[in-house]
């Protein structure tokens, strides 16, 4: 993106930069290079085609090529711009913590759908291990009208996020966050009733997966937050054994899971804990992403 006479319009700008994101192999060149436009601007993406001709003043241009010129070092998007969406929620994000992915949406639709349907389900009580950005409980909260989450994360940094999220969205009365390890935060909750339902996206990427990742993922987000141990399934094994003593009889459970990980997670569930209705959803990729079940009461 040189100097020349020729001036820096919209138009000019985002077909420049998805040529560039085209090369150096982008994610979505042209979304990319629209969100991040929208963000110096201080615009909708929409705008950007309602202002095609307006050239960009000197300093817009500089901050654009900064951006550009780390998006092209594969530095996810989501992090330049502090923000991404979920569930038809905008979220703010920061290195540290996990990006929401398209493909947690399946689970949060079948929760949604179960409490809607369920009788008994009208005001459930959630909770949800892993926050990271709080993507979960606020899609689940924002959902459920009536439902009380409570929600986990052992990372000082995704609590913080998570609870600056929920209160931005205005649904921090009904969601509570709180630091630790899975399940530990609840020695010191005041309501000690069991759960309806227990929902987690943890990390489930096999150690010697790990380096074979994109590398936006493997260099900038948190190794915590992706490995999942040797088999993939570590958290999901902890999960199983200690969510008997949270989980209401005849509760669910929900679990992300990668999508080769079905059968040997149906092997874990029937191994680890009282459970019944075990079962794999598909995400709307055809893959198996959510390992659910339900507590044998």
């Amino acid at each position: 993106m040189s100097d020349s006479g020729e001036a820096w319009t919209v138009r000019r700008v985002l077909e420049w930069t998805t040529a560039f994101f085209e090369r150096k192999t982008v994610d979505s060149p042209r979304l990319s290079a629209e969100l991040l436009l929208a963000h110096v601007l201080g615009a909708a993406r929409i705008k950007l085609y309602t202002d095609y001709e307006r050239a960009l003043a000197p300093p817009q241009l500089a901050q654009y090529r900064q951006l550009v010129q780390r998006a092209g070092e594969h530095e996810p998007i989501a992090y330049l711009i502090g923000k991404a969406h979920f569930f038809n929620l905008e979220l703010d994000i920061e290195p540290g913590v996990l990006i929401p992915r398209p493909d947690t949406e399946t689970l949060v639709e079948q929760v949604v759908q179960l409490c809607r349907h369920q009788p008994g389900l009208e005001a459930p009580r959630i909770l949800e291990l892993c926050t990271g950005s709080g993507c979960i409980a606020a899609a689940l909260a924002s959902n459920l009208k009536a439902a009380v989450v409570y929600a986990t994360d052992v990372s000082p940094v995704a609590v913080a996020l998570a609870r600056r999220n929920l209160q931005k969205l205005n649904l921090a009365e009904r969601v509570t966050v709180e630091e630790g390890d899975l399940f530990e935060p609840l020695q010191r909750a005041v309501d000690v009733r069991p759960f309806d339902l227990i929902v987690a996206n943890p990390p489930y990427i096999p150690t010697g997966q790990i380096e074979a990742l994109d590398r936006g993922v493997r260099q900038y987000e948190p190794l915590a937050a992706l490995d999942g141990g040797l088999d993939g399934l570590s958290f999901h094994r902890r999960i199983l054994e200690q969510a008997p003593r949270r989980l209401a009889a005849g509760g669910r459970l929900y679990l992300e899971i990668a999508f080769d990980q079905g059968p040997a997670a149906v092997a874990l569930a029937t191994a680890h804990g009282p459970y019944t209705q075990i079962r794999l959803i598909k995400d709307y990729g055809g893959h198996e992403r959510v390992l659910t079940m339900c507590l044998a009461g």
